[in-house]
């Protein structure tokens, strides 16, 4: 179980969803809720109770639109950050965070920010099985790689364990790296493409007929709020999930147990 209030850190990340909300329609992006995030819409109609994370999706369009002018779009005290503005940044997509909180995450994955929203980028993907196989099989060796960038060889001590880690430091930069993962997944334009990768780390459960299941943003209701879901939630929950609809049990409900979090003190303040 988290040691911290999951109601509280649920509040600031409703917050950060509804200042994403209102820039997007500002702007004209279109943005998703997906994963964990929009089970919970569908069925609770808010958060899921011990969920303390919030996913959304946004073509990839869209998202590096965000990018690009996030600075001016995005009001105090949120941000977006990313690899492509932030080069110390470990992931290989996006988050609105909210500079007036702390959170580190992992100790190994130290990156010090504020509490966020995750924000996945949406690509094309190839039409055949087979084919869809590779795809995912390249990312996951990828992203893999980049964990191991990250991680201290040592961690485990100095046999073979460390070997990995250290050959992968070896391979690659981490500009280099990032990338090779973002070339990876634009390999198919979403425009073009029938299937779309609704999250790559969700592998093959992820993609989805483009028009029949993503669509348009479709309005649902969260927290009292009106968001955006897709057009045909059920089924891309379904294909991802299974039986979303029956809550797991308690020993499978999964929680991040942030190493550090603060939910009063802006990650600049803890930084000094």
């Amino acid at each position: 179980m988290a040691n911290y209030d999951i109601r509280s850190l649920q509040l600031r990340l409703l917050d950060i969803l509804m200042a994403i909300d209102a820039m997007c329609r500002k702007y004209n992006l279109k943005y998703y809720l997906v994963d964990g995030s929009l089970i919970g819409a569908v069925r609770e109609k808010g958060f899921i109770p011990w969920d303390d994370d919030m996913d959304i999706c946004m073509p990839r369009e869209d998202y590096e639109k965000l990018i690009a002018h996030s600075r001016e779009w995005l009001p105090a005290p949120y941000e977006f950050v990313c690899f492509e503005n932030a080069p110390e940044y470990p992931l290989h997509f996006g988050k609105v965070q909210d500079a007036s909180t702390t959170l580190i995450e992992r100790p190994h994955l130290y990156y010090l920010g504020g509490v966020y929203v995750d924000v996945f980028p949406i690509d094309g993907a190839p039409e055949g099985k087979l084919a869809q196989r590779f795809y995912d099989i390249k990312y996951k060796y990828l992203k893999k790689a980049l964990y191991f960038l990250f991680r201290d060889p040592y961690r485990h001590g100095h046999g073979p364990s460390c070997w990995l880690p250290l050959l992968v430091r070896k391979c690659y930069t981490l500009p280099g790296l990032q990338m090779k993962i973002k070339r990876h997944m634009m390999l198919y334009d979403l425009r073009t493409s029938r299937v779309a990768a609704v999250n790559h780390n969700d592998g093959l459960g992820s993609m989805v007929d483009k028009e029949k299941v993503l669509g348009e943003p479709t309005l649902i209701e969260f927290e009292g709020k009106t968001v955006m879901g897709m057009r045909d939630n059920d089924a891309y929950l379904t294909q991802l999930f299974g039986d979303y609809m029956t809550p797991p049990p308690e020993g499978k409900r999964h929680q991040h147990n942030f190493y550090f979090m603060d939910l009063n003190l802006p990650y600049r303040e803890y930084r000094k």
